[in-house]
């Protein structure tokens, strides 16, 4: 495969994989979340793509900082600290409850003083992991093919981001659902968020939607919906969102869902698939900002010109 190639992903075929794998990065996001101070819109929680795998980044303990990473090239789990701490748990195919008593075994040797909630959010059946013995396979070609079509994604999204100068947050993955997410923000408050997601709290999620937002993200499918996709939506969704001219002509609105999608299948087989999807991310930002009256001209600029010059 070209280095520069979306790869084909079937959600069908690596299913069993990416359930486990989703359930790993859960309890490694609930370690993160244990780990630092809350950030606005629960941002301390969430993981980030890196040129091995997926980082939670620095976070604190008692004797400095440390960092968990999944490293999808050599498909490991690296724990590592500033005391020069390091050790790495192999990553096959191993339970849920195997993965959740190895990594802790692995903090504790550390020296590092964590708890989560040993419970699966966001999932409509939430196995305890000490108990989950079902959720045991981990395809490594199949992972790491997720994890290359991650890195396009990423880039493009980070391209995105910089058409912003009002509030946006970073280009991460929130493990409850499992999906890539950018979002920016209008600046005015909104509304209470009436909840609804299984396993999650009522004052998490209000506390997400605390202001208005437009959010677009890469999901991986499931069950209901087996296909990889890009989707967006705003909240609260003003009148006439739904009915917005959205490009490229293959992407659609989900009443149900209340978001606009395109196909990752879409992107993946289009002549210029950064090009496709930001044309995607673009006209459903303005399709929620025109029909929401946020200020545009004050909260969007154009980097596309701009050089750093640097004297030396």
């Amino acid at each position: 495969m070209s280095k520069t190639q979306w790869p084909q992903l079937d959600y069908k075929e690596w299913k069993d994989s990416l359930d486990t794998l989703a359930l790993f990065t859960q309890i490694v996001g609930k370690i993160r979340l244990r780990s630092l101070p809350w950030l606005n819109h629960s941002w301390h929680v969430t993981l980030y793509v890196s040129p091995r795998g997926l980082t939670t980044g620095a976070m604190q303990y008692a004797d400095g900082i440390f960092e968990i990473e999944f490293d999808f090239v050599q498909h490991v789990l690296l724990v590592t600290t500033s005391t020069g701490f390091l050790e790495k748990m192999p990553l096959h195919s191993i339970s849920v409850a195997h993965f959740y008593t190895t990594l802790f075994n692995i903090l504790d040797e550390a020296g590092i003083a964590v708890s989560i909630y040993p419970v699966p959010n966001e999932l409509e059946t939430a196995i305890p992991f000490k108990q989950d013995d079902i959720h045991k396979t981990y395809n490594k070609e199949q992972v790491h093919t997720y994890w290359q079509a991650l890195v396009q994604v990423y880039k493009v999204f980070t391209r995105f981001r910089t058409g912003f100068r009002g509030k946006g947050s970073p280009v991460h993955l929130f493990w409850g659902a499992f999906d890539l997410v950018v979002t920016r923000f209008s600046g005015r408050p909104a509304p209470p968020h009436p909840g609804g997601a299984p396993h999650m709290p009522l004052r998490v999620m209000q506390e997400a939607y605390s202001h208005e937002v437009s959010s677009c993200g890469f999901w991986p499918g499931n069950d209901a919906f087996p296909q990889a996709a890009f989707y967006s939506y705003c909240y609260p969704a003003p009148a006439g969102f739904s009915e917005q001219e959205i490009k490229p002509k293959e992407a659609f609105y989900n009443k149900e869902m209340g978001e606009y999608f395109l196909l990752y299948d879409v992107v993946r087989t289009s002549a210029d698939p950064a090009a496709t999807l930001l044309q995607f991310l673009q006209t459903t930002y303005e399709a929620a900002a025109n029909t929401g009256e946020w200020d545009r001209p004050a909260l969007e600029c154009d980097l596309t010109s701009f050089e750093y010059r640097f004297v030396l």
